[in-house]
């Protein structure tokens, strides 16, 4: 096919030769956009495209699931488990009976010598949702550990917990629709175009439509920032001071509504004072940005006839993120722009599947959004699964944030990671390396034998990626939808809830329980126990996910479509029916720049590539474009340090150090420097990982570095031959 002038450099697109096409959720981010699978006469992926009448992306796919068919052939796959009997053994081929019998016997050691929840697990936003579920009725029904998290404790924790506090249970109230019908839209730390492109396509799409004003509030000039019509470049870590300044602004002014606070919302009896300490005046002096300015924004979002937030890491990876997406619902609820179209906050979630490990996986609770706290809800989980209630524990344990901890004092003896990489996402990676090296017995199960943690690991088992399994994805907006199988995988590499069932098999109490063969099998049991409660998918199956392009929760048995909001009657999930307006004290408690430290650490997204790269760091179409660590500096402090553009610097923190190429641009300020979090051997040697006291997230954004200059020859050579190993 050929584009253009015939006679003068045509483009031309290879005809890759697909004569079938299979429907699948893309694997990446949290958009959920639907694709198809070109497969050729052989049945090997060779294309990916968007699907048309899908409602989320509408046939568009951005660079990364463009190319997602590679990641099939990518190198690294791991096609048979792996045993040995100490971390400095060479590993050797086992089969996966002696692989999962010996696993089972090492957990029932540990747990018999140091108690049940001496042995932990980790796992994933990545997984099929019905393998969250498995994972879940294996680790809370089986082998009994509360110290059981997932790492989207390290991404998404803080909008949990906000949601939870403002409105009684987890779950994101708005929509991707809500672009169409908004007056106003306020984005805190998201940068769009490089996060979720699609999103931002959507965001874009409607602007072009109806013009509405878009505030972004972020310390870079982000591409979301230069592409707004008013940017905030805020003080790192400020963001609630800010918002409970905007809040300030909304009462004073009497810009709320007060008919919507008085029938659907309790307001904390400090609420006003803390509001008054942050009147404009004052946090101006807080998070930088002019008082006017603040003013200005408070007016335009409260006068809007429908306004909605949006955040992602910027508000999340914070010391007080929790506290920030409550005041984000503050904004909201004091302006009655909850379940209206056009309004309400919308957390925009990282990884493809983390909705589906907050909904089903019992990470921090029990299935469909269940407490442990709650004496029924264990009942209710316990008699559906055949488990004796006083099986489960009466409250959460810990966090992945705090289990590393946990194995530094020898609480924990035992660690099951699954489909995760701690030494690349986790902060402060030395102590990450001192933990994991000091544990008894470590399990890696991944999709890649090459990934960073299988160094440490005693046993390495081989997982399905996606598209190798069949089952379903939640994104963002509530949607759930299909991934179906597009081919084998490689060697005797498993799918997860295959390779969780098979364990739970090694307990007697597993074998008396059921574990389904088939996902749609598992997922007929989520919709049983999803009836009735706020995230209803009774009204799915895995038919009507693929012919409706995907269906958002609620979606009762019998309804036609899915709600696209939630609270739209105005009724909270809190026993009361009402929705909290909190009091949000702000305690600047992170670490500052200081002259030995003198630059603000600010870390983020490229749209080439995704989290850690396990994957994208091997697809040469996406890999060519940012094949290497580099650090954005303003031009004004690099010519100060004697810095030119592509030099090769060294990034010093009190954690570590990290080389880096210096990229000379204005879109940090002076006393800042920014770096892609993707690469296992820079960021987070050198971030600090200050924990939110309500949800437990690491504060990945705010900690201070240097700058030094380094041969550059020598710097050059290590940095070859890093791309080499």
């Amino acid at each position: 096919m050929l584009f253009g002038r015939a006679k003068r450099n045509p483009i031309t697109i290879a005809d890759k030769g697909v004569k079938t096409w299979k429907y699948a959720t893309c694997g990446y981010c949290s958009t959920g956009c639907a694709l198809e699978i070109g497969l050729d006469a052989a049945g090997r992926p060779v294309s990916t495209r968007g699907v048309a009448d899908a409602p989320v992306n509408r046939g568009k796919a951005c660079i990364k699931g463009l190319f997602e068919h590679e990641v099939f052939t990518s190198s690294g796959r791991g096609t048979r488990p792996l045993s040995r009997a100490s971390r400095h053994a060479p590993f050797a081929p086992v089969s996966w009976d002696e692989a999962l019998d010996t696993m089972a016997e090492r957990i029932k050691a540990i747990q018999a010598a140091h108690g049940r929840d001496a042995f932990a697990v980790v796992s994933t936003g990545q997984l099929l949702t019905e393998e969250f579920y498995t994972l879940g009725k294996l680790v809370r029904g089986v082998i009994g550990t509360n110290a059981y998290d997932g790492n989207t404790t390290l991404c998404m924790a803080s909008a949990v917990s906000g949601y939870k506090r403002s409105f009684g249970s987890d779950g994101p109230p708005g929509a991707y629709a809500d672009f169409d019908h908004t007056d106003c839209l306020l984005a805190f730390g998201s940068n769009l175009p490089e996060q979720h492109p699609i999103i931002y396509w959507r965001l874009a799409e409607a602007r072009e439509q109806r013009r509405f004003p878009v505030i972004v509030v972020d310390p870079r000039v982000t591409m979301f920032a230069q592409m707004a019509d008013l940017h905030l470049p805020i003080r790192p870590g400020t963001d609630l001071a800010l918002l409970n300044a905007l809040a300030h602004v909304i009462l004073d002014e009497g810009l709320e509504d007060r008919d919507y606070i008085d029938a659907h919302t309790r307001m904390d009896n400090d609420f006003h004072k803390v509001l008054d300490e942050h009147a404009p005046d004052k946090a101006a002096r807080v998070c930088g940005i002019d008082a006017d300015t603040i003013r200005h924004v408070a007016r335009t979002y409260a006068k809007a006839g429908a306004a909605m937030t949006i955040w992602t890491m910027g508000i999340n990876q914070s010391t007080h993120g929790s506290d920030g997406v409550a005041a984000i619902n503050n904004l909201n609820l004091l302006t009655g722009n909850v379940g209206k179209p056009g309004g309400g906050p919308l957390s925009i979630t990282g990884q493809c599947n983390a909705m589906g490990t907050r909904e089903w996986s019992s990470c921090s609770g029990l299935p469909g959004y269940r407490q442990l706290e709650d004496a029924a809800d264990r009942t209710e989980i316990a008699r559906f699964w055949g488990v004796d209630a006083d099986f489960f524990p009466q409250s959460r344990g810990p966090t992945q944030t705090d289990i590393f901890p946990a194995i530094e004092t020898g609480a924990i003896r035992g660690l099951w990671l699954v489909a995760t990489n701690p030494m690349t996402s986790m902060a402060n990676t030395e102590r990450v390396r001192r933990a994991l090296s000091s544990l008894d017995f470590l399990v890696v199960q991944d999709a890649y034998a090459d990934v960073e943690t299988v160094d440490f690991a005693h046993l390495y088992l081989p997982a399905a990626l996606w598209g190798e399994k069949t089952g379903v994805f939640t994104n963002t907006e509530r949607r759930v939808n299909l991934v179906e199988k597009i081919t084998e995988p490689p060697g005797e590499a498993r799918p997860d809830h295959e390779i969780f069932s098979a364990l739970a098999q090694r307990w007697e109490q597993g074998r008396k329980m059921r574990f389904p063969k088939e996902t749609a099998e598992v997922f007929d049991e989520m919709r049983t126990l999803s009836r009735g409660r706020l995230l209803d998918i009774s009204g799915m199956t895995h038919e009507r996910l693929r012919a409706a392009r995907g269906l958002q929760w609620p979606c009762p048995e019998g309804a036609e479509r899915g709600a696209p909001r939630l609270y739209a009657d105005g009724h909270f999930a809190h026993e009361d029916g009402k929705a909290r307006l909190l009091a949000l004290p702000f305690d600047d408690n992170n670490e500052r720049p200081d002259a030995d430290y003198p630059f603000w650490l600010n870390s983020g997204r490229l749209v080439e590539h995704f989290h850690t790269r396990t994957k994208t760091g091997k697809l040469g179409n996406l890999n060519k474009f940012s094949p290497q660590p580099f650090m954005e500096i303003n031009p004004d402090a690099a010519r100060a340090l004697g810095i030119g553009n592509m030099d090769y610097v060294r990034l010093v923190s009190r954690r570590g150090e990290a080389v880096v190429m210096a990229q000379l641009t204005a879109r940090v300020p002076q006393d800042m420097v920014f770096i892609p979090f993707h690469f296992h051997d820079c960021v987070n040697r050198l971030t600090l990982g200050l924990l939110d006291p309500h949800s437990r997230q690491p504060a990945f954004k705010q900690c201070a570095v240097r700058v030094e200059r380094v041969d550059q020859a020598e710097a050059a050579r290590m940095e070859a031959n890093a791309r080499a190993f």
